[in-house]
């Protein structure tokens, strides 16, 4: 059974009535093509036999939805978890703990990288789901049957797919690991701070000295106060070409910069006046002191070394190389820059034993 549910009260009561639920299925539907902060447009909750289709464009329903959200007796389980949890710190101000993702345990268990959730329901469970709403106005109001049928089947074979992981986790020992995973993405989620090094981001940023380097990070934070001001994707406050051109080669003149900007396609319209400020600023001896994008100005010996070492760990193991260690991580430890957050845990366990004389030997 599957019920649209546009009143806070009338939530409430159905989620009383499933008190004592272990596991509850969530998905979101949400936009984010012209704003910075995604928009939260649908939430789907399941347990067998019946779902939820919460409209949290109406006022109250992030109240009604938060009790649930925090409650850590209710697993919520759900399909690569990480832009929903970013919806729903926007939108509900709570974020689904404890979290199983679906996608994150299926890597786990060997069934592959990034699975899509029709892809692994049909793997798992046999049913051939349709993709006909994947890129659909979620916002409008009232939503179609056909999208309606498409958000309820987001959470309805979820159940189905956790039993099987969760079965198969418990058989490689690795349950302690998704609880890692989940635990970081969680606090990933919950943390709206800037990130201080933007410029390390950009692969682009390797071609520039340290100067050039330092103006890049600059003009990446002024962006991101922008872009949350304005609520606007980034790339629509300054592109990265934009900025790494800037930043390589800064204007001598307020004429030579508009010059510039007039000659790229992307370029601000608005705000130049702030850009030009930002840019034209003396670089302070503090903003030298920042890690470098070295990439592919690191030894390639090292890296390759370092790569093959990651996939014999990855093959032992039977998970995928990019669920274990990126080459941005390995070009992290090499830089000299320790061990990134991303890898302590369990990926650390695993790889120190591996990397740590390849990083010795430099």
């Amino acid at each position: 059974m599957t019920s649209w549910i546009d009143r806070p009260d009338d939530l409430s009561d159905r989620l009383a009535r499933w008190a004592g639920q272990p596991l509850v299925a969530l998905d979101t539907e949400f936009i984010r093509e012209r704003t910075y902060y995604p928009q939260l447009a649908l939430v789907q909750l399941g347990i067998p036999g019946e779902i939820l289709l919460v409209d949290p464009l109406v006022p109250g329903m992030d109240a009604a939805l938060r009790p649930l959200l925090a409650d850590p007796a209710v697993t919520k389980v759900m399909h690569s978890a990480s832009e929903d949890l970013q919806a729903l710190q926007r939108g509900c101000a709570a974020l689904p703990a404890p979290l199983f993702d679906t996608q994150v345990a299926a890597a786990l268990c060997g069934l592959g990288s990034g699975l899509g959730y029709q892809k692994l329901v049909e793997q798992v469970t046999g049913v051939q789901l349709a993709k006909g709403e994947t890129r659909s106005d979620w916002l409008r109001r009232p939503l179609s049957d056909s999208q309606k049928e498409y958000a309820a089947d987001d959470v309805r074979h979820v159940h189905a797919l956790h039993e099987f992981l969760d079965r198969e986790l418990a058989t490689r020992g690795r349950h302690a690991w998704l609880q890692q995973d989940a635990e970081r993405a969680l606090r990933n989620a919950a943390d709206d701070s800037d990130d201080p090094f933007p410029h390390l981001a950009l692969r682009s940023a390797q071609t520039l000295d340290a100067e050039g380097q330092a103006r890049l990070a600059r003009l990446l934070r002024w962006r991101e106060v922008q872009a949350r001001r304005s609520d606007k994707p980034k790339s629509w406050v300054l592109d990265n070409e934009l900025a790494v051109l800037l930043s390589r080669r800064p204007p001598r003149s307020l004429s030579e910069f508009h010059a510039v900007l007039d000659r790229h396609p992307k370029a601000p319209r608005k705000a130049r006046g702030e850009l030009w400020e930002t840019l034209s600023a003396p670089l302070a001896e503090g903003e030298l002191d920042l890690p470098l994008a070295e990439g592919d100005n690191l030894d390639k010996a090292r890296i390759k070394a370092m790569q093959q070492a990651v996939a014999a760990v990855a093959a032992e193991h039977d998970i995928p190389e990019g669920l274990l260690c990126s080459r941005k991580h390995l070009e992290a430890l090499l830089a000299g820059r320790g061990w990134p957050a991303a890898l302590e845990g369990w990926r650390r366990t695993l790889l120190e034993p591996a990397l740590g004389p390849l990083l010795a030997d430099g």
